[in-house]
């Protein structure tokens, strides 16, 4: 499953380890909107 979550980021033009860090530090909150953590939609917050 982190292979694919590694992946996914590269394909998406994203540093897997920025994208992860990124999704932990979402994820600690109460209320996460999902949608926004997939690779393509954090790749405009991100940039």
């Amino acid at each position: 499953m982190l292979y694919s979550i590694i992946e996914t980021a590269k394909a998406n033009g994203l540093t897997p380890f920025d994208y992860i860090t990124h999704c932990l530090e979402q994820l600690s909150y109460n209320e996460v909107d999902v949608e926004k953590l997939l690779p393509w939609n954090v790749k405009l917050q991100l940039n």
